[in-house]
């Protein structure tokens, strides 16, 4: 997948994410990155759980999916390491 596709999968996800799970976005470039780790996380999860090696691959639903649960997942985590309280 190019660095374009990762980009705009990551920005897609990462918007849904931060929009989800509410509490404030990141901005754009905070939502691309919470995106493209969240397709690493979510491409980790898919090939080991559901046994979907290519999970992330390019620009269509799946790939936003997959990327948005893995963002989700690294939003939770964020916030049980930070600390932060309602």
């Amino acid at each position: 997948m190019g660095i374009l596709a990762w980009i705009v999968v990551g920005l897609i996800a990462g918007w849904l994410a931060s929009q989800v799970m509410r509490g404030g976005s990141y901005g754009v470039i905070g939502d691309i990155i919470l995106g493209v780790v969240g397709a690493v996380i979510g491409g980790f999860l898919a090939a080991n759980l559901l046994n979907m090696p290519d999970a992330v691959n390019g620009i269509n639903v799946t790939s936003i999916f997959v990327a948005f649960v893995g963002a989700v997942i690294l939003i939770a985590i964020l916030r049980m390491v930070s600390g932060r309280r309602r």
